[in-house]
């Protein structure tokens, strides 16, 4: 059978009729026919997780290059091999020295410090020392009746147990640029009373934290505020990625 196309265009007010059906073509229920959307193909989630991936291995790797950064150029570890400066510091306790503390600030009293074994000292089989600052550059310090004197006055050792007698010696002026280094076990301590004060140029940093054994521990409180501050970032960023709209 044979059809005869139409070559008028479409009339709009005469609903039947239209170009695109032949002129004896049945008619067509418009009405049965139901409007269905097109189905979306699904994108797939391989990309999504590898680019995941990526990011938690370029975060491991900057992490640890910061931590050998840190570890080569920031702080140093020290073992500590005699009982010199008892309480404070034990035999086989290992610390954190800060190596850029006195690029910032000069040594204070009172500082624990790691520092190159003087030439003058004789110690050998000692690469480094570790004493406690007494006596600053100018002051004059004596040893007398169990206590140290500074310019004078007794000075006041906290850190100290009371039992802790000092050496004798006799009043000497520490020279410009020195430290005088005395061990908190004072009796047992090879110190500034056997070799002079120390030159700062030979000096590491202050020991900054006691890292092992555990028990010993004792990193300052803001410390703590480090690995907090890094858990609330890693947790806002996993709160912010599950906010974000799924892929379509």
């Amino acid at each position: 059978m044979s059809f005869a196309w139409e070559d008028a265009a479409v009339n709009a007010d005469d609903p039947g009729s239209s170009p695109l059906l032949p002129s004896d073509a049945p008619a067509i229920n418009v009405g049965a026919i139901r409007s269905e959307p097109l189905p979306i193909a699904s994108v797939p989630t391989n990309d999504g997780r590898f680019r995941n991936y990526i990011e938690w291995a370029v975060i491991i790797l900057v992490a640890v290059g910061f931590a050998f950064l840190v570890r080569g150029f920031a702080f140093q570890t020290f073992f500590i091999p005699s009982e010199s400066m008892v309480p404070r510091l034990e035999t086989d306790d290992r610390v954190l020295v800060n190596k850029f503390a006195y690029d910032l600030r000069d040594p204070s009293r009172g500082d624990v410090v790691v520092f190159r074994t003087p030439p003058n000292a004789h110690i050998t089989g000692m690469d480094d020392l570790v004493k406690r600052i007494v006596g600053l550059p100018g002051d004059t310090i004596e040893g007398r009746d169990g206590h140290i004197f500074i310019n004078g006055h007794q000075l006041a050792e906290p850190y100290l147990p009371a039992v802790v007698q000092s050496k004798t010696f006799a009043p000497q002026k520490v020279p410009a640029n020195s430290y005088f280094m005395l061990g908190d076990n004072r009796q047992y301590s090879n110190d500034s009373t056997a070799w002079g004060p120390a030159n700062r140029d030979l000096f590491v940093g202050p020991v900054f934290v006691t890292i092992w054994p555990l028990d010993r521990i004792d990193i300052p409180g803001w410390l703590w505020g480090i690995p907090i501050a890094i858990g609330g970032g890693f947790l806002v960023y996993f709160v912010m990625r599950r906010r974000e709209p799924d892929p379509v």
